[in-house]
């Protein structure tokens, strides 16, 4: 029985995103680019979570992470007569690299993880507002480097020449790993710890948990998901540049994860659904009123602005999201995961002073 309540959330989960990918492969070819959209997201937003809603440290880095797993990813999938045209200023000993669609995204998830572990480190050492400017301003180092070094990634200009590999259906399967991987890790020993560490830091090293070295660890594991990612939306795009991973990408994330709720993998999924739903209703309502000249003026923009202020009401009324901090279950009804972590790691002086009375 244990077992089957522990595989209810997953498997839950998974019937619903199969749902979706079987909803985006019959409605047509315009639907299924949004969902395919969505799943990349959903990549984004499960990475984010596992970092952010374990360690309660927020992240704007993850998003330049894409970005260098996206150009990692085409440098080895673009034909050598392509490179000529498409990067015209490559380094020769990378203008001949040539390898398959799913090695190239492994290697382009090592690559964002290699980076990570590179530049990360000291970051983890930071909590609350400090963790914020130092993500943002790593985030602005990665999107002006990738903008600026020609010799790799076409500088300003826009990367073309890149084959359509991802499908819906891979799309489907890496999204169902992907909330697996991050109910795996959430009852993991290491997600644990780094729960402890998000509720009480003295009490979490007191107990020996080395805090900055299991974020680190996380991090390095999220950024691996987002190079994936990343090559993966390359590889539905066909044509890029820099600045779509950048601002714009990162508010879409960390709505969708702020509006679902970032303390369960749940809240992360459903925030993904909910946001992508509302956007391009949104959309079809904007260029239905613009197409009709309803109103004397044009509507653009309705989208991002509905969705601050939801994402504003939520922190304000409801701070652990839609889904309330819990995980989607049908036998039983689990508690919010603050509340868990708050009773496992009761500090050793309150033990003894309740078991003394």
């Amino acid at each position: 029985m244990d077992l089957i309540k522990r595989l209810q959330t997953p498997i839950i989960l998974g019937l619903i995103l199969i749902g979706v990918g079987i909803y985006g492969a019959t409605a047509g070819r315009i639907a299924e680019r949004v969902v395919i959209d969505l799943f990349v997201n959903l990549m984004l937003v499960i990475a984010l979570q596992m970092f952010m809603g374990n360690s309660g440290v927020a992240s704007f880095a993850h998003v330049g992470f894409m970005g260098i797993g996206a150009y990692a990813a085409i440098i080895f999938t673009i034909p050598p007569e392509m490179k000529g045209r498409a990067l015209r200023q490559l380094y020769p000993f990378l203008q001949g690299l040539q390898a398959d669609f799913i090695p190239a995204v492994v290697v382009a998830g090592i690559v964002a993880a290699l980076i990570a572990a590179i530049l990360t480190y000291p970051l983890m050492r930071l909590s609350g507002s400090a963790s914020v400017i130092a993500t943002f301003a790593l985030l602005v180092i990665i999107h002006v480097i990738l903008k600026n070094w020609t010799e790799v990634t076409n500088g300003p200009r826009s990367v073309f020449g890149v084959e359509s590999y991802t499908t819906l259906p891979a799309m489907v399967i890496l999204g169902i790993v992907c909330v697996f991987v991050a109910i795996l890790f959430k009852d993991s020993s290491l997600g644990l710890k780094l729960r402890a560490s998000r509720e009480d830091e003295k009490a979490a090293s007191s107990i020996g948990i080395n805090i900055t070295q299991i974020r680190w660890i996380t991090f390095i594991i999220s950024a691996f998901v987002v190079g994936v990612a990343g090559a993966m939306y390359a590889h539905f795009l066909g044509q890029f540049g820099a600045d779509e991973f950048y601002l714009a990408k990162t508010f879409v994330i960390l709505s969708m994860l702020i509006i679902g709720g970032s303390s369960s993998v749940s809240g992360a999924t459903v925030g993904v659904i909910v946001v992508t739903i509302l956007t391009e209703g949104l959309r079809q309502v904007e260029a239905s009123i613009n197409i009709a000249d309803s109103l004397p003026f044009q509507v653009s923009g309705a989208a991002p602005i509905i969705v601050s202020i939801i994402m504003i009401v939520m922190l304000v009324l409801r701070p652990d999201g839609i889904v309330g901090g819990r995980e989607l279950q049908l036998f039983s009804r689990n508690k919010p995961m603050k509340e868990k972590t708050e009773k496992a790691y009761v500090p050793a002086t309150d033990q003894s002073t309740s078991a003394g009375a």
